[in-house]
């Protein structure tokens, strides 16, 4: 077993998280993310960019007909689902992303023997440890990405790359969520220079962009606090909400769907954009409104013509009477015009978007809470970490 970058350096210069303005750890954590994020990238990038003796060690996990198989539980499966689309963009590999507690009990032979990837912030989560079992059993190499350097996961897995989240003490997954984000973004870049589909010229390009995030979401923080608390108080009375994304950002309407069921116990579905045609539309009503990811990186093709789809779905939502919640680009001027209400993100890169736009979905999942009278920190039936005694 190796573990990568077990040590955490200290603190970046954010702003302090012991001010007495948040009642609940929730808050509190989803304001700690951008020191969260500064610390984590800290561990895996040095002066010069990638610290070489990470990309020495994950040059081997890799698997010679570059299959991967991911198996995570909850908000670290959605973080997978992100990494399936990095993954396979990035670096040109196959990636399948099973839920822990299906994987684990398949009981099979994979013909395939891929490289297996667990995702867990605590590193003790049941199904997901079974699925490590599992894979280790089928002689798969294995790689596990934990908030707790020194889990179960982290030291029965071939390699291990923590994060530097710190402790999260609110049952819904905040910063954490966000580190995994930020270590996948690394993996895939790790990857894609050991398999030369990236360019060693273009990291000076993505590693800028990338440490330029905490800082992007600390400026924005503020903003998105009181617009969410605006929209919660308005969209109380909704009985249902679909969230929609495409591509990378099909992962994060899944986890804002989820962050808004445990958090405040409002039911809510997550779906591509080109699905809510296919069955969900028959429920948007006004008691049912949609919430719509149409960020976009003008700089990518494939990302300007998801882009222009979901706008199509827009305008049509739009003439069909639907209230929208859409989370767009600051500089966007069509969006706004379609939608109810427009939470704005500032631009960033396609793969780095996802980082920044679940923040506000966080917020707006904490003050629905707040609007049903929720104890977000410890909603009912639900742990921190799922442990079978």
């Amino acid at each position: 077993m190796i573990i990568l970058a077990a040590n955490s350096p200290p603190a970046g210069l954010f702003r302090s998280t012991s001010m007495p303005d948040f009642p609940h750890a929730m808050l509190r954590e989803i304001y700690e993310q951008p020191q969260a994020l500064s610390r984590t990238l800290s561990l895996y990038l040095g002066e010069q960019g990638l610290k070489p003796e990470t990309g020495e060690t994950l040059s081997r996990w890799v698997n010679p007909a570059g299959e991967i198989l991911i198996a995570a539980s909850g908000s670290s499966r959605h973080s997978g689902l992100y990494a399936e689309i990095l993954l396979e963009d990035l670096c040109g590999l196959a990636v399948d992303v099973e839920y822990a507690s299906e994987y684990s009990l398949r009981f099979g032979s994979d013909i395939r023997h891929p490289s297996v990837l667990v995702l867990s912030q605590s590193g003790e989560t049941t199904d997901t440890l079974a699925s490590l079992e599992e894979a280790r059993r089928q002689g798969h190499c294995t790689l596990a990405i934990t908030n707790v350097a020194g889990s179960t996961m982290a030291v029965e897995a071939d390699i291990s790359m923590p994060l530097a989240a710190g402790v999260e003490r609110a049952i819904p997954a905040t910063k954490s969520f966000t580190c995994q984000l930020a270590v996948l973004y690394l993996l895939a870049l790790y990857e894609g220079m050991h398999l030369g589909r990236l360019d060693p010229a273009i990291l000076g390009v993505l590693l800028p962009e990338l440490k330029a995030v905490p800082g992007a979401l600390e400026a924005q923080l503020d903003g998105w606090r009181e617009q969410a608390a605006a929209l919660a108080h308005k969209y109380a009375g909704a009985a249902t909400f679909l969230y929609l994304g495409r591509g990378i950002h099909y992962a994060i309407a899944r986890e804002g769907a989820l962050k808004l069921k445990e958090s405040s116990y409002v039911h809510a579905e997550g779906y591509p954009v080109g699905e809510l045609k296919h069955g969900p539309n028959a429920l948007v009503s006004d008691r049912v409104p949609l919430v719509v990811i149409a960020t976009v990186d003008r700089k990518l093709d494939a990302s300007v013509r998801r882009y222009e789809k979901t706008v199509q779905l827009l305008e049509d939502m739009k003439a069909q009477g639907a209230r929208v919640i859409a989370i767009a680009n600051a500089d966007d001027t069509t969006v706004p015009t379609l939608v109810t209400d427009c939470i704005c993100v500032e631009p960033a890169s396609e793969y780095l978007l996802p980082i920044l736009e679940v923040v506000p979905l966080q917020l707006f999942a904490y003050y629905m809470a707040l609007e049903h009278g929720v104890d977000v920190d410890r909603p009912r039936n639900l742990s921190k970490a799922v442990v079978e005694k």
